[in-house]
């Protein structure tokens, strides 16, 4: 089973990118939530591997952190859940707000990803809430402050779209300090709005 791949992107589109490993292509299915934080076509990348064998194929889905990829695996250990749906499910609500909206019981806000009918979601909650990651960054510190997971992906993301670490630094830090509760997308848009002051 392959559980990690580095190399560099070979070509992207969302959510599904090659990766060049020593001269191998592997196809890569990807959430949003990692694809944003992709550098372009060249770019060095690493990412965890979830290796899904089915009788026609063997796929790959790749995720930038522990906790997207361990809310994949769990997704998808649901019944009725597959790959597909567990990376749109991904795709389309943070890994962070995905656990709260299970903690909360917030059918209504997992109803709200496309492609994600009531049933669905009401099955996510029923079936993750007591199986839900710990540790990592799973929910937000008690504090209010932004988890440092989150920042370390903004950073990451940042670094990797050829920003310095100090500029890059300053400029998550005044999103976070923007924009305290919002995705990663819009924290994400938020500091690229600070670096073009």
């Amino acid at each position: 089973m392959i559980a990690y791949l580095r190399g560099r992107i070979l070509s992207k589109q969302p959510n599904r990118l090659t990766i060049d490993v020593n001269g191998v292509g592997y196809d890569v299915a990807v959430p949003l939530s990692t694809f944003y934080g992709l550098g372009e076509p060249g770019a060095e990348i690493a990412l965890r591997i979830h290796t899904h064998v089915r009788e026609d194929a063997l796929l790959l889905y790749g995720f930038a952190t522990r906790l997207e990829q361990d809310l994949f695996e769990r997704l998808i250990g649901i019944s009725g859940i597959g790959p597909k749906v567990a990376l749109a499910v991904l795709s389309g609500i943070e890994p962070r707000d995905l656990v709260r909206a299970v903690e909360r019981g917030d059918v209504a806000r997992l109803t709200a990803i496309p492609g994600i009918g009531r049933k669905t979601s009401e099955r996510i909650v029923l079936e993750l809430k007591d199986r839900l990651p710990r540790g990592e960054g799973a929910g937000a510190p008690e504090d209010g402050r932004a988890a440092p997971a989150m920042r370390d992906d903004l950073l990451s993301a940042l670094i990797n779209l050829g920003y310095h670490r100090p500029l890059a630094e300053r400029a998550v830090d005044a999103a976070l300090e923007t924009t305290p509760d919002a995705t990663f997308e819009r924290t994400l848009k938020q500091a690229l709005r600070e670096l073009a002051r």
